[in-house]
């Protein structure tokens, strides 16, 4: 199972970026997705999640309305798009899939614990 993110970069404040995470290895619509960040000397959080048909989604408070999280199933590729980017969203970014089961196929975790593979991590650094 590999999941590869890309997209990052340097951008400016207001300014926006879109990150991909693309799967392998894995039956893509048997997973929920999710992106997480960690920034310097913090503990890594949760940003979006979305479900594994891309019906639900879930973000953390600060990100509302400014990131968009989506995927295509066809291509087995997660997005994450950031608009209106604060120097407070510097971080690197970490997508990760969670196995989900007939049971709460529609469930969309939040803590780390729950995922079950991880992406190798994008850095974005935005500048004030």
């Amino acid at each position: 199972v590999q999941l590869q993110a890309s997209g990052g970069g340097l951008v400016q404040a207001g300014g926006s970026l879109r990150l991909s995470c693309v799967a392998s290895g894995v039956t893509f619509t048997s997973y929920a997705m999710g992106w997480f960040r960690q920034a310097p000397g913090k503990e890594r959080e949760f940003v979006a999640g979305i479900n594994w048909n891309g019906a639900s989604t879930t973000y953390k408070d600060s990100v509302k309305g400014r990131f968009t999280i989506s995927r295509d199933n066809e291509q087995s590729t997660v997005y994450l798009q950031m608009t209106n980017l604060r120097p407070e969203d510097t971080a690197v970014y970490y997508c990760a899939a969670d196995r989900r089961y007939t049971s709460d196929k529609n469930g969309i975790p939040s803590r780390g614990s729950e995922y079950d593979y991880w992406g190798q991590g994008t850095l974005v650094t935005v500048s004030s």
